[in-house]
């Protein structure tokens, strides 16, 4: 395969920006794209040069979903409709072995966690979970640090993913204009991009949580009916422990991505507060063991001189690159659906926690061999 033929099913902002991207690459044919709004495509949107009709002439575009699958000629579909209605989508290209690159998180329920990871089990394609975070600068150096003995046995980490908003604002109404989902999903649901690079060096799922949340206080208007801010907490059977916090409504604009995490040789982190991110680490086994100082941009090392690399800093290129890769040379996904599930079920559990006031929950993966989609 010399060129892979891209279709994809979701034109909102991201999906605009994700088209746009892909195909800057030399190996990427735009084929198709697909959207119930068909002004998406023809007409021009926000941020775009032109619309989408006109920058890929020889693309064609369906309202159907089913029937890009059956007459795209696709290699790779990437799935960037709402963050509630991704697993259908990839189970129907997996049917018909279409490779997929899935925006997470992966799945909206347990039942759609089975019915995708059967999908995938059967499908002679692969199925890479859009996980951009675990791309990041962080991410990189912390598997590396990991790799190496210098971080030693992780015994607990912290992430947080303050998203600031404010109603009204000119962003606010394009990236909501297909559907405002960030209203509608419970805010720790959206774990996956704090849980994402964390999991990266831990050889074992995360396997109870407890959850609260702080209520809803914010005006009717923007509150949207749920909780302003969720903490929870995770462990693993070995008993590593995992705390997230995430918000739904937040006013303070201080940095969206922090993480901590403690080994028993050394220490990392990434902090981002007010658009000056750092990344500071140290090491007993170093001999300088002071805490080290870097910048903790998200631009991934690899990267740094590709004057193509845009996108979240620079983690959407890296990310389409590795999938690309994959494809061409017939390897594994980048970030396979076990992983995405392990990353993104944990905020499913979380959630009814939260609802039965921080019941300590048992997690489980279709993988296991007690797997139910049953919360016990």
């Amino acid at each position: 395969m010399e060129k892979i033929r891209v279709g994809i099913v979701g034109l909102g902002a991201r999906g605009r920006a994700m088209l746009r991207l892909a195909s800057q690459f030399d190996c990427v044919d735009i084929a198709a794209g697909c959207d119930i709004r068909v002004h998406n495509w023809f007409e021009k949107q926000w941020r775009a040069p032109a619309s989408f009709a006109e920058l890929f002439p020889e693309a064609k575009f369906f309202e159907d979903y089913d029937e890009m699958l059956d007459k795209g000629g696709l290699d790779l579909v990437i799935v960037e409709t709402g963050a509630d209605i991704h697993a259908e989508f990839c189970a129907k290209a997996l049917e018909k072995d279409i490779n997929v690159l899935s925006d997470i998180p992966s799945v909206a329920s347990l039942k759609e966690a089975e019915l995708l990871w059967k999908a995938a089990q059967k499908s002679k394609a692969i199925l890479s979970t859009g996980a951009n975070p675990n791309e990041q600068r962080f991410s990189v150096l912390l598997q590396d640090f990991y790799k190496k003995g210098l971080l030693g046995k992780p015994y607990c980490m912290e992430a947080e993913y303050i998203h600031w908003f404010m109603p009204g604002g000119e962003e606010q109404i394009h990236y909501n204009e297909n559907g405002d989902w960030r209203k509608l999903l419970i805010p720790i649901r959206y774990c996956t991009h704090s849980l994402g690079p964390l999991l990266t060096i831990l050889d074992e799922e995360l396997r109870k949580v407890s959850c609260f949340g702080t209520g809803m206080h914010a005006d009717e208007e923007y509150r949207a009916k749920k909780d302003d801010m969720m903490c929870a907490q995770f462990q693993t059977d070995s008993g590593v422990v995992v705390r997230l916090m995430r918000n739904g409504r937040c006013r303070a604009d201080i940095g969206h991505h922090n993480y901590r995490v403690f080994g028993t040789e050394g220490y990392m982190e990434r902090i981002d507060r007010f658009g000056k991110p750092v990344i500071r680490y140290n090491s007993h086994k170093e001999l300088d063991t002071s805490l080290k100082e870097i910048e903790g941009k998200f631009m991934p090392p690899a990267y740094e001189k590709n004057p193509n690399a845009t996108g979240h800093g620079g983690m959407d290129y890296a990310m389409l690159d590795h999938v690309f890769k994959a494809i061409l040379n017939g390897e594994p996904a980048p970030i396979p659906l076990k992983a995405g599930l392990a990353m993104t079920l944990p905020g499913i559990y979380a959630e009814e926690s939260a609802k039965r006031g921080g019941e300590v929950l048992r997690m489980r993966y279709p993988w296991d061999d007690d797997w139910t989609t049953e919360i016990i």
